[in-house]
């Protein structure tokens, strides 16, 4: 048997696998969507009906059809409201979110800022103490020698 070696995809193969992952997703969003329109129709189905013996010969909506178009704006209009409503409630407390951060974010700039500012005159103290006791050993040392 021969073996070849593997190589890597070119970029025709590439643009064809991402192609495919393309259409899949898109046929599973078309049937997603098929679902939804089935469901819709299934349960509306019994306000399109017409009337036992009721040919339909007008050009204009039937009362019940009027109804059902009634219907479905409004609870297209409750979904989207309560969507929108959910959004904008998101928004504000991502708002509220933001300037919390941003607070907290400059009182920790200023904390930061004051234990620079301690650190520092500890260093000086620190460098002044050190200098004294120096000069105290060599004082010291200067009165032992003489």
């Amino acid at each position: 048997m021969n073996a070849t070696p593997a190589t890597p995809a070119t970029p025709s193969e590439e643009t064809e696998t991402s192609t495919t992952e393309a259409d899949t997703n898109l046929a599973a969003v078309s049937e997603v969507e098929a679902g939804i329109r089935d469901f819709v129709r299934n349960d509306i189905a019994y306000l399109r009906r017409p009337a036992a013996g009721a040919p339909n010969t007008d050009a204009k909506l039937e009362p019940g059809t009027e109804a059902t178009v009634n219907n479905v704006n409004s609870l297209i209009q409750r979904v989207a409201g309560t969507s929108l409503a959910e959004i904008e409630n998101l928004v504000t407390e991502l708002e509220s979110l933001r300037d919390l951060l941003h607070a907290e974010g400059q009182r920790v700039q200023r904390e930061i800022s004051g234990y620079a500012q301690l650190s520092q005159a500890a260093m000086k103290s620190t460098r002044m103490i050190a200098d004294n006791v120096a000069q105290w050993k060599r004082t010291a040392e200067n009165l032992r020698n003489d």
